[in-house]
């Protein structure tokens, strides 16, 4: 048997972990796996490949598996729009002339989608979850990753806050699910998390700012304090409204650029500072106010932008991506395919097909609203005497991995 292993979409913590994993179990079992470089891309110009590279034993040990992102490589290619009648007898060929009896894919939703198309196509594929935006129904590689990388830049910035009482503002990835900013926010206690699934009141964001700066800066010894937001690029306000580039059209697979929801924020929080007398006074108060010059307290953005995807990969996302890596490969010699790995636990491989593991999820408003209760704003109006209410069940307990 051989196979052919593809890392499609973004790049983030874990993936090389999944391309080693399956590697290796490949050569475990004794089977020849190759890399189909650059994604669809690669896949579609298999034909015109000379050779590819087979991760031997050897050449496996060339690259780290706690390296984020791909030896594989990435491209945003779905195979659907490729104007090409041909395309799929195509990349059949290209898979003939190799004898690629399979796929291991590791992408999220963009590449599940093409891999579902593809197995329409006859193409034997089995999904490794990778999405740092955790928006799939099981866990994907790179999201722990992000999470902590996300949580290490908003802690580490609030020293440069408290310094110059800022609000600081950090605009994160996650299109249209706010779980990396969500569990980065609350991993960093930042004071205010903003999500695509609670669309934002300002005034309501605006008080907890006011209140919570205002109290820090009065009541320490040097008039120092800080306010942390996390937003997530595809917030929305409280009419629904999107922030997006509108001069830079679609992408590859046809959604809009997401941009400048930091920026908004600040603009948003800056127009009230600005009318607020209340404000002014505070200021004069606190021996902060230059006339003309230092007026309103400072907000300033800060995107960290790939910094969040690149680098180190936490060692959750290694196991796990070692895991589903291995995994992938493990079911494709049973002739298993058209299915995502969901996890390895006490022995047993567990999958579900591709077109359901690939329905979006988003994060839990019990969660957003158990926090609320734990004093995080989250941009919308909260019953103060709302206690935390959970249902309370008992359950046999499950390995963690």
């Amino acid at each position: 048997m051989n196979l052919g292993i593809i890392t499609s979409g973004g790049d983030c913590g874990g993936l090389n972990a999944v391309v080693k994993g399956a590697a290796k179990a490949a050569n475990n079992l004794g089977i020849k796996i190759f890399v189909i470089p650059n994604g669809y891309a690669g896949l579609y110009n298999l034909i015109e490949f000379d050779s590819l590279v087979e991760l031997s034993v050897k050449r496996t040990e060339e690259f780290s598996a706690v390296f984020a992102g791909s030896e594989a490589g990435h491209s945003r290619v779905k195979i659907k729009k490729i104007d090409d009648p041909i395309k799929y007898e195509r990349i059949k060929e290209g898979l003939k002339k190799f004898d690629i009896d399979g796929l291991v894919i590791s992408g999220g939703d963009d590449t599940g989608n093409v891999i579902v198309d593809l197995l329409n196509q006859g193409i034997k594929c089995v999904h490794a979850p990778k999405t740092m935006d955790l928006d799939l129904q099981p866990y994907s590689v790179g999201g722990d990753s992000t999470i902590n990388r996300i949580a290490s830049f908003v802690f580490d910035l609030k020293t440069t806050g408290k310094t110059h009482n800022r609000v600081i503002v950090v605009e994160v990835f996650g299109r249209y699910a706010g779980h990396t900013a969500f569990r980065g926010g609350i991993g960093a206690e930042a004071d205010a998390i903003l999500i695509p699934e609670i669309p934002t009141d300002f005034d309501i964001l605006y008080k907890d700012v006011k209140t919570k700066l205002c109290k820090r800066i009065k009541e320490n010894d040097v008039y120092a304090g800080t306010y942390t937001i996390v937003v997530a690029e595809g917030m929305k306000d409280a009419s629904g409204k999107e922030i997006v580039d509108e001069t830079a059209g679609l992408d590859s697979f046809g959604h809009k650029k997401l941009a400048g929801a930091g920026k908004y924020v600040c603009q948003e929080l800056n127009k009230r500072f600005g009318k607020d007398i209340e404000i002014t006074k505070f200021m004069k108060e606190t021996k902060l106010y230059v006339k003309g010059l230092y007026e309103i307290p400072e907000v300033r953005e800060v995107r960290p932008g790939h910094l969040v995807r690149c680098g180190k990969s936490s060692a959750f996302d290694v196991n796990f991506g070692l895991q589903i890596g291995g995994a992938a490969v493990i079911l494709l010699k049973n002739d298993i395919y058209g299915v995502s790995v969901v996890d390895v636990k006490n022995g047993k491989i567990r999958y579900m097909k591709t077109q359901d593991a690939i329905i979006q999820r988003h994060v839990d408003e019990k969660m957003v609203s158990f926090y609320e209760k734990l004093g995080f704003c989250f941009g919308r109006k909260v019953n103060d005497d709302e206690k935390i209410d959970f249902e309370l069940l008992t359950c046999q307990p499950e390995r963690y991995l």
